[in-house]
């Protein structure tokens, strides 16, 4: 099957195609348009016209559009988790999850549509401002570049559409190159939905030519990433005075304080947290720092639940793990295990391929702070656990890091949740949880290199709106 780019509401065939294999089977799915320069001026020039449209829809039918696509969502909600688990080995009933959370977040946007506005401001706080009127107003911002990883790519997708048509912008979406249906798909979606024509186009392809000309292109007012940090990094060098917002890497890490009870609700939490998706989750759990009077106890009990963990076939109800992404993060799991154990770490469990397609689940011990599998970020089912004597320490070595996305800490003393509210490192602190919880409206983002602005439909919203003062002298 050939699947094409998405420009101005019609499917446009692509001069070149690239074949899109499953990650578990090998298998090939479809042939994948792959847009060239022309193609991404036109999809830019579409979207700066229909711009124009978007900006004068009301409130009320932003909202509606949205919520008729998540209301055609919720009808096909088996097919689009079928696709998502074809092209991303992500298991069915995770994938099912994402779907879920994919259209709640679309809900968000068609409700925070309705409630975008300004505020008054008194003048007369100064000298010089009596008798005068003023007050602000959001306004579009124009075209979005929107680029997404393939780890979530229904619901990271959602992150960039749902706010951005919220607010009356259009889009320009590159979607990952592993994971293109899950975005093409929303092309008749949103069209059934009534999104005026060119208010999204999808453009599968190269980053060195659709990302590089979305960053560049003086047309587009604001680029929204999921990815690496160098990655980000350089667009942000690159992209002048638009408005950018990075969602970028991390090494996530939890703390569990000497007054915790391991129970069976904690372990269950971390082995969620490590090992969801393979690991291939920006927030994933890769570090644990649990008090030495506690440390047996998890460390026991979580190889125990890890070990019962179903690798296998992504479609079939029964699994919990599946292939990694790509042959190559495969193979650097190997790798990064190895230089591990060359340096003293010992493996707990796992450590090793099953075979071509599947990765153990691996718990690392003795594991240095420099050693890839603990500084560098994962994105895979390995994950450290070390032992501390002083939540000072722990709090210290969790900031050790490069990153500061999310961060967790189990303990029973306000004082010490506090504490580690306040002292640690990252964009949010999770009390009592794994720093891979997400609901899709909090605040989401990261310091360092984790990121830069906030997604989360509000905080997304205010990313891609421009705020215009108007003053009447009275």
């Amino acid at each position: 099957m050939k699947k094409h780019l998405y420009i101005q509401g019609k499917w446009k065939e692509a001069k070149e195609y690239a074949p899109l294999y499953s990650p578990f089977s090998g298998e090939l799915i479809a042939e994948i348009g792959q847009a060239d320069d022309a193609d991404v001026d036109e999809a830019i020039e579409a979207a700066r016209q229909a711009s124009k449209t978007m900006a004068k829809l009301p409130a009320s039918k932003r909202a509606a559009i949205l919520e008729k696509a998540v209301a055609i969502m919720e009808a096909r909600q088996e097919e689009l988790a079928r696709i998502l688990a074809s092209e991303a080995a992500k298991p069915i009933r995770t994938a099912r999850t994402e779907i879920g959370r994919t259209i709640q977040t679309y809900k968000f946007a068609a409700e925070e549509a309705k409630r975008i506005h300004g505020e008054t401001i008194p003048l007369d706080a100064a000298p010089g401002g009596e008798g005068r009127l003023a007050f602000t107003f959001p306004k579009p911002i124009g075209v979005v570049g929107a680029i997404t990883p393939f780890n979530f790519p229904f619901n990271l997708v959602a992150h960039k559409l749902g706010p951005a048509f919220a607010a009356g912008n259009t889009v320009v979406l590159k979607p990952a190159s592993q994971t293109p249906l899950s975005a093409l798909v929303l092309a008749d979606i949103f069209a059934e939905a009534g999104l005026p024509e060119g208010a999204l186009n999808i453009l599968p392809g190269k980053g060195a030519i659709v990302g590089e000309k979305l960053v560049r292109d003086p047309r587009i007012a604001a680029i929204t990433f999921t990815g690496s940090p160098e990655v980000g990094i350089a667009m942000k060098n690159k992209a002048g005075l638009k408005r950018v917002t990075l969602e970028l890497g991390s090494n996530s890490a939890l703390i569990i304080d000497d007054n915790v009870e391991i129970d069976q609700a904690l372990i269950d939490r971390c082995v969620i947290g490590g090992f969801s998706f393979s690991g291939q989750v920006c927030i994933s759990l890769q570090r644990v720092y649990v008090h030495e009077s506690k440390y047996e106890e998890f460390l026991s009990s979580f190889q125990a639940a890890t070990e019962k963990l179903v690798l296998g076939d992504p479609l079939e109800e029964a699994t919990d793990m599946s292939s990694l992404i790509s042959a190559k993060d495969h193979q650097r799991m190997t790798d990064w295990v190895e230089e591990a154990v060359s340096r003293g770490a010992n493996v707990v469990t796992g450590g090793k391929p099953v075979n071509e397609r599947l990765f153990a689940p691996t718990i690392l011990t003795n594991v240095a702070s420099d050693m890839k599998c603990s500084c560098q970020e994962v994105f895979g089912p390995i994950v450290v656990v070390t032992p501390f004597q002083k939540l000072e320490e722990a709090i210290e070595a969790v900031n050790d890091s490069r990153y500061g996305l999310q961060a967790g800490i189990y303990t029973r003393d306000i004082q010490k949740a506090l504490k580690a509210a306040d002292e640690l490192e990252v964009g949010g602190v999770m009390i009592n949880d794994i720093p891979t919880f997400r609901v899709d409206h909090m605040p989401y983002g990261g310091v360092k290199e984790s990121g830069f602005g906030r997604e989360g439909i509000k905080y997304a919203v205010e990313e891609m709106t421009e705020l215009k003062l108007i003053t009447i002298k009275l």
